[in-house]
């Protein structure tokens, strides 16, 4: 999965560099609301719906190609429990700026997940990685409406491997 994952990052890249647009911001800031869909792990357990906050950091080095900082909390309950799941991701994320006013972009993200249950059940952490992309379309030069960002989120924690999912949609400040 991670070859694959690398292979298509590697071909995206150099299709950006034939793709056409104006001057293209050096950094964005992205801040807004999250879905995850998340499943315990559990062979035949069920899957839970949190909701939450997404925000995100990105400095990009050529006219395509840059560096994310991604950062998530979403809440909800499992089994009557108060349950709190975070991420910190970070990765490469290549933009594809263009003509229009939308500005489609794919990321390949890794790093940590934290999970926190109430009731005297504890919390623990793991590794982390999601791959996805979204949709930002300009409402000016400087700020942009993020439609869409969804992603395959997987996290390890507990011995367990946690197949996700997540959206978000929010603000984009660019700079």
């Amino acid at each position: 999965m991670l070859r694959k994952l690398a292979f298509l990052s590697a071909v995206l890249s150099i299709f950006s560099i034939l793709a056409y647009a104006q001057e293209a911001p050096k950094a964005e800031i992205f801040g807004g609301y999250q879905y995850l869909r998340a499943k315990s792990g559990i062979s035949g357990a069920p899957s839970f719906n949190f909701n939450g906050w997404n925000a995100s950091v990105s400095g990009y080095f050529t006219h395509n190609l840059g560096i994310t900082a991604d950062f998530s909390g979403n809440y909800g309950t499992v089994t009557s429990v108060s349950t709190k799941i975070y991420s910190y991701l970070f990765g490469p994320v290549v933009h594809f700026p263009n003509s229009s006013r939308a500005t489609p972009f794919v990321h390949a993200l890794f790093g940590g997940a934290h999970i926190s249950a109430g009731q005297g059940i504890g919390s623990d952490s793991g590794f982390a990685w999601a791959a996805g992309g979204g949709l930002d379309v300009n409402a000016s030069s400087h700020v942009a409406i993020r439609l869409a960002q969804a992603d395959f989120l997987q996290s390890r924690i507990s011995n367990l491997t946690q197949n996700n999912f997540r959206y978000s949609a929010g603000i984009v400040f660019k700079f």
